[in-house]
């Protein structure tokens, strides 16, 4: 799923990552692969967020899964492997203004 600014702070509040910004390099050839969605990098590999199927939910959320692990220590080559869920939700809150 592609998410908005305030998602992604969100997303970025509750799980250790770096989100890939839109203009970086690898993103056009990542939505090849993956289709349209905001990538995250982590210290196993390469995330994406879907929507969580909980429709008896009102708060919007989104499960992480992860789709490529790093092969490599210095964390510079991926290895993409089917989509595994890892089991963290993010829970995305409405802003307040």
């Amino acid at each position: 799923m592609k998410l908005n600014s305030t998602q992604v702070e969100q997303t970025l509040n509750q799980m250790n990552a770096h989100v890939l910004p839109d203009d970086h390099p690898a993103v056009t050839q990542l939505t090849d692969v993956f289709g349209d969605h905001t990538f995250f990098l982590d210290e196993s590999g390469l995330k994406v967020l879907e929507p969580a199927e909980a429709p008896e939910m009102e708060i919007q959320s989104g499960e992480v899964v992860s789709l490529a692990d790093w092969t490599d220590s210095t964390l510079t080559s991926l290895t993409p492997h089917a989509p595994e869920l890892t089991g963290t939700t993010i829970v995305f809150r409405e802003m307040k203004h």
